[in-house]
């Protein structure tokens, strides 16, 4: 099984167009989604192309193959509109052996979640790509879709036979790989 990671789409057809492109040229079987899917947030100037409804038939075309966790910006109204779960704090899944836990990321690193040496932490918020290992624990960040922050690209991960890549978005360029031991 693929899974193609995202996250920080707030709002930008554009780029949830080019998401969506990736996902079924990377042939992936899955989407999980990060959070913050619909809304730009406060902080944040409006992204290229913000149009939420056209963001919401994009990914209502996805519906089958979506699991998210909710973003700070992702509000209840959001889910009235969404023909998938969006709103659950966090989402826990095995694969090869790991634990992954995928969060949205607002409360990290002051409030990690219970984890032990060799599982993984899925997280966005940042809109900063990272790919660090803490105390045996593999901090992943696909960083953001369309807001990227620091010099990053707009971009996204992949996972699959025990292998995370992290891509840039519109030429699915590798700039990290890593091995789950």
């Amino acid at each position: 099984m693929k899974l193609m990671i995202a996250s920080d789409i707030h709002g930008s057809a554009k780029y949830c167009r080019a998401m969506a492109m990736r996902f079924a040229q990377e042939k992936a079987d899955r989407l999980l989604l990060l959070g913050d899917l619909l809304y730009h947030g406060p902080r944040n100037d409006l992204p290229e192309e913000y149009a939420p409804k056209e963001v919401i038939k994009v990914l209502c075309s996805l519906k089958e193959k979506i699991f998210c966790v909710r973003g700070n910006c992702d509000a209840e109204v959001d889910q009235m509109v969404l023909p998938f779960p969006i709103l659950a704090e966090y989402a826990v899944f095995a694969a090869g052996g790991h634990l992954l836990y995928a969060v949205h990321g607002q409360h990290l690193p002051k409030e990690t979640p219970p984890l032990c040496p060799g599982d993984v932490l899925l997280y966005g918020h940042t809109h900063v790509p990272d790919c660090t290992e803490k105390n045996g624990i593999l901090w992943l960040n696909p960083g953001s879709v369309s807001l990227p922050k620091e010099d990053s690209p707009r971009s996204y991960m992949t996972l699959q036979n025990g292998v995370f890549q992290w891509k840039e978005l519109l030429s699915s360029r590798v700039y990290c790989t890593q091995h789950l031991s």
